[in-house]
This record gives structure tokens, sequence and C-alpha cells, in this order.
């Protein structure tokens, strides 16, 4: 495996990144921050996960979000 110093998303995993986000801000909190539906309405990890894996402009407000909680 390719190493990447300069990435920090490198290595995460969707599933790791989405848990962190949970346990920081909690559901609501990360509805509020990113208004998509499978954080407003009975989230879930499993299908927030389908979600943002189908859904790439999803997917990078939740890794934007992970870097500036990371920082």
């Amino acid at each position: 495996m390719e190493r990447q110093p300069n990435n920090p998303l490198h290595g995460q995993t969707l599933e790791m990144i989405l848990e962190h986000l949970v346990d920081r801000y909690g559901w609501e909190e990360l509805g509020n921050r990113i208004a998509i539906n499978c954080f407003i309405i009975d989230p879930s990890i499993k299908s927030s996960l389908v979600f943002l894996r189908k859904t790439s402009w999803a997917r990078k407000k939740v890794e934007d979000l992970y870097l500036e909680s990371i920082s």
C-alpha cells in the first residue's frame, strides 16, 4: 500500500469518518451542519453509508467536516 503522508483521509474508511462525526456531534448537530435526510430522518450509520457511497457531493461535505473536526 502506498503511503500518503499529506492525505489526512488516507487509511480512514467512510464508516470510521461517520462514526467519528456522530460521536463528536451527535445526529442532530450533524443534520444541522450537513442538511441531508439520512442525518435528519431516522438516522443510522448503515443507511447513511448507503447514501454517502452513492452521492459524491454529500460524501465530500462529510469528509470536509471530518477534516475540520480533527484540525
